[in-house]
């Protein structure tokens, strides 16, 4: 009781002065700070506006157009010199061009729902990067209080080492072998300390802040939220992936160009409206008024190369199905592969801790033997270095659990929903 009592003392005095102890950052917090400061997904953001202007400027081949125009010429002749100035205005509108502006606008469209994916896939790749970082972190100081537990239970073995050594009933040998396992353990602290401070850079580097100076303030543990879905779930799931759906677009746009071709195949009718007006002072002096009303037709009987094109977009459709089902098998695959990965991550908790049982018994037994002179120094170390041994693997279990349900659901892409389609309906706007 005593000893334990003790290890608790020293367990709290290690939660009181270790990193982080005014922990306030949480994950959602990380997420939120990620997405406002990450120049990447900033980048997405402001591609996705792109995208939305240029799709918007589609509607220009459905409205008329109306242009205006303006001249001043110096006329010098044998016979006399004057000015002349011209004023025109035009307004114009296609009425049919075989589809091609359609097809334009079916590509912007597509476009957009692309670069909306786009946006939706560096979410979701943002809240990988902070959950590996913000949860290595949390695992990184859970290993510092474990390194100094481990360096409190050295020094005990080696004041019990060294107590038997002064009394005469231990070599010193023995009191050197204790004193090896104290050094080694505080190596070991340093080195955790050095992880734990590496693993807050990167997390602060992702959200934007500059690292702290003093106790990172994090606020997380490494216990387990909650079961994965059913792998029903999942792998419908990862069909609406981002990258599934920018092969889809990417299918339907070699539709789009398709048709965009075949319009070559169809005449370009146009009508327009135009006034002019022109006055010069020369001898005459009279302004000249034009107005023309027009309606216009052109039409390509024959372009050998409009022949090969509409035959290489045919080839390029199925080139895009093709890719679809290469990225659906791949990325199922990957789906099935992760899933296993965190199967075996969740199992390996309870053998950890079962290990943990197990070392934290036997360190017992080594110490209680070594005490009272019935056992060896290097059988107490060797214990002592299990223990260790088992506590950071049960961390690294617990971590490795939420690093592999992290990846699952990055894999099924629901760590963000689906992004809106420009009419909001998951589909290209089609006039």
């Amino acid at each position: 009781m005593k000893r334990l009592l003790l290890s608790l003392i020293i367990w709290v005095g290690f939660c009181v002065a270790a990193p982080g102890s005014g922990w306030t950052l949480t994950l959602e917090e990380s997420i939120e700070l990620a997405k406002k400061n990450l120049p990447s997904y900033q980048a997405a953001e402001q591609s996705v506006l792109s995208r939305e202007a240029l799709y918007k400027a589609t509607l220009g081949p459905y409205l008329p157009s109306l242009d205006a125009d303006a001249a001043h010429a110096i006329h010098d002749s044998s016979r006399e010199y004057y000015d002349a100035n011209t004023y025109g205005l035009t307004a114009s509108y296609r009425l049919f061009d075989g589809g091609k502006r359609r097809a334009d606008r079916d590509t912007a469209g597509l476009n957009l729902s692309s670069a909306r994916e786009e946006l939706r896939k560096s979410l979701q790749d943002l809240i990988l990067s902070v959950k590996i970082s913000f949860y290595t972190a949390v695992a990184g100081r859970e290993i510092i209080l474990q390194r100094r537990s481990q360096l409190e239970y050295a020094r005990k073995d080696f004041e019990v080492a060294d107590g038997r050594y002064r009394l005469g009933a231990a070599r010193l040998s023995e009191v050197l072998q204790a004193s090896v396992r104290v050094e080694q353990a505080r190596f070991n602290l340093i080195q955790a300390e050095g992880n734990f401070a590496k693993a807050v850079s990167e997390l602060y580097s992702l959200i934007g802040l500059a690292p702290p100076e003093g106790s990172a303030e994090l606020n997380g543990s490494l216990e387990a939220t909650g079961m994965l879905p059913a792998r029903s779930v999942l792998r419908d799931a990862v069909l609406q992936r981002p990258e599934i759906l920018q092969a889809r677009y990417a299918l339907d746009r070699t539709k789009a160009a398709k048709n965009s071709v075949t319009s070559e195949f169809y005449p370009t009718v146009s009508a327009s409206l135009s006034y002019s007006r022109t006055s010069d002072t020369g001898t005459l002096s009279i302004p000249m008024q034009d107005r023309v009303a027009m309606l216009s037709a052109s039409w390509n009987l024959f372009e050998l190369g409009k022949f090969y094109r509409r035959k290489s977009s045919e080839v390029e459709i199925r080139v895009s199905e093709q890719s679809l089902r290469e990225l659906q098998r791949q990325l199922s695959l990957d789906l099935e592969k992760n899933y296993e990965d965190f199967v075996t991550a969740d199992r390996n908790v309870s053998v950890a801790a079962e290990q943990l049982r197990q070392a934290e018994q036997n360190y017992d037994q080594a110490f209680g033997e070594y005490k009272v002179g019935k056992g060896d120094i290097l059988s107490l170390v060797q214990a002592e270095t299990l223990l260790a041994t088992a506590r950071e693997q049960t961390t690294s279990a617990r971590l490795n659990r939420i690093l592999a349900d992290a990846q699952v659901e990055r894999t099924a892409g629901t760590a963000a929903p689906a992004a809106a389609s420009p009419d909001n309906e998951g589909g290209a706007v089609r006039p």
